[in-house]
């Protein structure tokens, strides 16, 4: 009896069974067939892939315009993102990746014009004369020219010496030494930038070299005379300029005269800064008079070369003034004649809180003026005559001062000769006008919440 055959299965067919097992395998390694794309995902994809060449935002909803700024490159040209993008995490990420520490709160809590600002301001540092193209600083206008309000320049670059010109200038018997040592230094023009900037309220400006090391030269902090009449133009032009600074920069008393004729009258200006630099008497006499015929509240003069004259003509013009609250003069020379003169203006002033006149080579003569000062006036809440010569017997009046002053919180006497014991009950007496003071604060919001509460309760 033989034995049948084994029945053929069909399912047991190894070629069957490949087939059964074959599957489909994509392109693209990332795709997977258990998560399918919406078709609205891919088109956001694309929206993004081609933001540059067409940007498309404000016509989606916010979910989506969330997401496409969420994965939007921070290397888009500027040109396209500037006025479209005003999403805060967009710049926060931008700042990010440009510069490893940013404070934010420097600039009003906002991103953006941290970005622009720096940006510019990196721009300018790096700017040559006659070497670098100018529409690289024009062409920003339009892109920032909504969002910068502060414009902080500490490094302005000199252009590339000629030698050829050097030589034919100093061949040249009527080249005067002016001229010889401005030749070919005006730096960057300011002038069309802070027209272009509409917001503009802070100018930070220092014409100096940084990191020169091995290639320093004295020109190299050089602010000409051009430099001085381009940016004195400027100044004048912007209407919304509330603080200007120009320090470290050798302005002396002629360029100081340029620079403050053109703010006199200024709608705006609120705050000067022109210390660490070489003014004297003539500058401080211009300051003088821009004193009153501004809306000036603090003047910096620290450091120059101011004398007594000077000092008087501020004084003078303190007397009539009623809107200063900070004069800075400390490391100038203004001596027992310029404290003095400062001293009789201030038991007439009553707008002024803030004095700084340390380092002036003052002694016994003005700390008697100031003692009666400190009798009569009652807004300086801050002064500082440290570095002085007042010695002992001054001390003791400033103390006696003291005794009937109820209004200053901070008074710096440091390495003035005063002597322990009264440089110890100075302190003292200030320590109970500070806790007066911090009394009646106290007191007037609690008078202020009750108010509010009666009011409140009779609306109610």
């Amino acid at each position: 009896m033989s034995v049948p055959p084994p029945l053929k299965i069909s399912g047991s067919n190894p070629a069957s069974n490949t087939r059964r097992m074959r599957r489909i395998i994509a392109e693209d390694p990332e795709w997977s067939l258990t998560i399918v794309p919406m078709l609205s995902e891919l088109c956001l994809r694309h929206i993004v892939s081609n933001f540059e060449n067409n940007p498309i935002l404000t016509q989606l909803n916010p979910s989506q315009q969330r997401k496409v700024l969420d994965r939007l490159s921070t290397d888009l040209p500027l040109k396209v993102v500037a006025n479209l993008i005003t999403d805060e995490s967009y710049w926060r990420r931008r700042c990010n990746q440009r510069w490893t520490v940013g404070h934010v709160e420097k600039y009003g809590n906002s991103w953006k014009r941290m970005f622009f600002e720096r940006y510019l301001q990196d721009l300018l540092k790096l700017v040559i004369p006659g070497t670098t193209d100018p529409n690289v600083i024009l062409e920003m206008i339009p892109l920032c020219q909504d969002y910068v309000v502060r414009l902080c320049v500490d490094q302005f670059l000199p252009p590339v010496k000629l030698e050829q010109q050097m030589q034919e200038m100093d061949q040249s018997d009527s080249a005067s030494e002016t001229e010889l040592e401005e030749l070919n230094m005006d730096h960057y023009q300011l002038g069309d930038l802070v027209a272009g900037l509409r917001r503009l309220e802070e100018l930070d400006l220092v014409y100096g070299v940084k990191d020169c090391g091995m290639n320093f030269e004295w020109n190299l902090f050089l602010f000409t005379t051009r430099d001085c009449h381009s940016l004195a133009s400027a100044i004048k032009a912007c209407h919304t300029l509330k603080v200007f600074k120009l320090t470290r920069s050798k302005v002396d008393d002629e360029k100081a005269r340029i620079l403050i004729r053109s703010l006199l009258d200024h709608p705006a200006l609120m705050e000067l800064d022109l210390s660490h630099n070489n003014i004297g008497d003539r500058g401080a006499r211009a300051a003088a008079k821009l004193i009153n015929h501004s809306h000036l509240r603090i003047l910096n003069l620290a450091n120059n070369k101011i004398r007594a004259a000077g000092a008087q003509a501020l004084a003078h013009a303190l007397s009539y003034n009623t809107t200063l609250l900070s004069l800075n003069l400390r490391l100038n020379c203004i001596e027992d004649e310029g404290g003095q003169a400062l001293a009789h203006a201030l038991q007439n002033n009553a707008t002024l809180t803030n004095l700084h006149l340390g380092s002036n080579e003052l002694s016994e003569p003005t700390a008697t003026l100031f003692s009666q000062v400190l009798s009569v006036n009652t807004t300086l809440t801050c002064i500082n005559l440290s570095c002085n010569h007042i010695g002992l017997d001054g001390g003791k009046q400033l103390l006696e001062g003291m005794s009937d002053n109820k209004t200053l919180m901070e008074f710096d006497l440091r390495m003035s000769e005063i002597g322990q014991e009264s440089e110890y009950l100075i302190g003292v007496a200030l320590n109970v006008n500070r806790e007066a003071a911090r009394l009646r604060t106290l007191q007037s919001n609690c008078c202020h919440v009750t108010v509010s509460h009666i009011i409140n309760n009779a609306a109610g």
